[in-house]
This record gives structure tokens, C-alpha cells and sequence, in this order.
């Protein structure tokens, strides 16, 4: 073989695959202390809920002991996470959100 044969094969380019980010649930962790009412201020405020959504939320979480409130990318996650958990901790409630990777 000869340089001009090696020379003749197409030079073939990959493409890397790109993955779509993992998603994660962001949580409401039931507690007995919290306000209903405050729970479902805190859901529209930081989640952009209605009203009704907000309810239906947190009742879900009060007899279940948790609910999922949102599934999104996890930078967003966690700082929706940490927002609604420090309104809670600023009015004085044990109010928690968490994260999880989604399955």
C-alpha cells in the first residue's frame, strides 16, 4: 500500500451525542405545624401555582405525607426548593421542600 491509498479514505467526523439533563421532583414534605393557608401562598408565590393547583397540592402532601410539585432541571429545582423552604423558615414554620432526581 502506498501513502496516497491512506490518504484517499474520507475522514469521517462524530457528532458527540448530547444527553438531555436529568430532571428532579422537588418535594413538599408534610408537617402538622404549617398553615394550610400559608402552604398554598407559599406553592403560588414560588411556583406560580393557581389557587386550586396549590390546594390540590398540598392536600395531596397532608394525607400522603408528601407531593410532588414540580419536575424541572436541577439548578431550577433546587433554588425553587430553597425559596419556598426559607419563606417557611422566615415566617416561623417548619415548612420543607427537598429535591430527588427523577426515575
Amino acid at each position: 500500500m502506498s501513502d496516497n491509498d491512506a490518504a484517499a479514505k474520507p475522514k469521517v467526523k462524530l457528532k458527540p451525542k448530547l444527553e438531555r439533563p436529568k430532571l428532579y421532583k422537588v418535594i413538599l414534605v408534610n408537617d402538622d405545624y404549617t398553615p394550610r393557608d400559608f402552604v398554598v401562598m407559599v406553592l403560588k408565590a414560588v411556583f406560580r401555582m393557581s389557587a386550586e393547583t396549590g390546594y390540590r397540592v398540598m392536600m395531596t402532601a397532608h394525607k400522603l405525607g408528601t407531593s410532588v410539585v414540580v419536575v424541572c432541571a436541577r439548578d431550577i429545582a433546587e433554588t425553587k426548593a430553597k425559596e419556598a423552604t426559607d419563606l417557611g423558615k422566615e415566617a416561623g414554620f417548619p415548612l420543607m421542600f427537598t429535591t430527588e432526581p427523577e426515575e
